[in-house]
């Protein structure tokens, strides 16, 4: 429509003529939407609110005197706000290039202000900080020219030919070389033990395969060994079956015919001996009975005639006394005495003469003796008993 104007996105239109813009301002500010602006009595002008770019190349001494060259860039803008538009409107809207040149200058004397407070140690390892102070002190110049600062980078600082900053990180060179060749020298070395680890697995894998090969060389040799040796180990083997059956069956044979010696000789052997040792016994025990038998019956005949003799003998020893001239002095009992001692005495010879004939004789035999003989003592012993009533002088 004629007479209606619109700025675009990143402008303010300015309108001047009529009533007066905001605290005064010869122009109103319009963004972000159209305005009618009557013709011939209203006049429009247009403010970019775009980025600018500033580039700003200064040589800055330091406090330690040495100079620098340093290198920054500054982005910019219009502020937004209607006062910074009005203020950047009445200083750059006929000539809005000149906003990049003085914005340079105000940095570059900033810049030089604030790089002289400052060593070149700080400079170089603490840019970021140089450039935030750089911003805080232009910040309220800028605000009065109604720009702001979105950036400002220092891409290069520079010594020139003095040597300064290249002897400062002399030191740092050293170390970044020393742990540049540390690394290669690592890496060398890794590199080497792979190369050898590579080389060991390459030896390890061929001594396995060739280990391999000859294990299966060596099981295919046995194979065909065995396959070779199939036919006369079955034959040996059917032999050795053969040999250990009929090592069994004589074995077995031995055993029967043992058996069999056994119950047709040995047992009857035995019988045999048995019978004959029993029979032997038999025989001696027989023989024994009569030895014994006859020593008896020799004993009794003994026996026999001694006591046929013993008349005889008393009679003999009665004879001593024909010539004697014995005294009697207990009559009858004394005559009694006289007449068992003399008996006494003829038993004590019979006695004699029984062992004396019969020496040869067991002791058992004459122990059966005994018992007649002590009779015929205790007979005595009664006759000496009575003799004590008196006595008796024999001469």
């Amino acid at each position: 429509m004629f007479g209606y104007r619109v700025p675009a996105p990143d402008e303010a239109m300015l309108i001047s003529g009529g009533r007066r813009g905001l605290g005064g301002a010869p122009f109103r500010v319009v963004t972000g939407h159209g305005k009618f602006v009557v013709p011939f009595f209203r006049k429009t002008r247009f403010l970019s609110l775009a980025m600018c770019e500033s580039e700003v190349t200064e040589t800055c001494v330091t406090k330690q005197g040495i100079a620098l060259h340093v290198r920054a860039v500054i982005a910019f803008k219009v502020g937004n706000d209607a006062e910074s538009i009005i203020n950047a409107g009445q200083r750059f809207l006929s000539d809005q290039d000149q906003m990049s040149v003085l914005t340079g200058r105000i940095f570059a004397g900033h810049l030089r202000a604030i790089i002289g407070s400052m060593t070149v140690e700080e400079i170089v390892t603490e840019r970021q900080k140089l450039a935030a102070e750089v911003l805080d002190t232009s910040k309220t110049e800028m605000a009065k020219i109604g720009l702001i600062v979105d950036s400002l980078q220092i891409q290069s600082i520079d010594d020139g030919d003095t040597g300064y900053i290249d002897a400062m990180s002399a030191p740092h060179k050293a170390a970044i070389q020393r742990q540049a060749q540390i690394a290669q020298a690592q890496a060398t070395q890794a590199a080497v033990e792979a190369e050898q680890e590579a080389a060991r697995r390459q030896a390890e894998f061929a001594r396995q395969t060739a280990v391999v090969k000859a294990e299966y060389s060596a099981e295919v040799d046995r194979a065909e060994a065995q396959a070779a040796q199939a036919g006369p180990l079955a034959q040996a083997h059917a032999q050795q079956e053969v040999l250990d059956a009929q090592t069994e069956l004589a074995q077995r044979q031995a055993l029967l015919r043992q058996k069999q010696l056994v119950s047709e000789v040995v047992k009857p052997a035995e019988a045999e001996a048995e019978r004959v040792r029993i029979l032997a016994a038999a025989e001696a025990q027989r023989m024994k009975i009569q030895a014994e038998a006859a020593a008896s019956y020799d004993r009794v005949a003994l026996d026999r005639m001694l006591i046929d003799q013993l008349p005889q003998i008393v009679k003999e020893a009665a004879g001593g006394l024909a010539g004697a001239n014995v005294n009697v002095l207990n009559g009858a009992d004394g005559l009694g005495e006289i007449a068992a001692g003399l008996v006494s005495q003829g038993l004590t010879i019979l006695d004699s003469v029984r062992q004396n004939l019969g020496g040869q004789d067991s002791e058992g035999n004459r122990d059966e003796q005994r018992p007649r003989d002590n009779g015929l003592l205790q007979l005595s012993a009664r006759r000496e008993k009575k003799s004590d009533d008196g006595p008796v002088d024999v001469d």
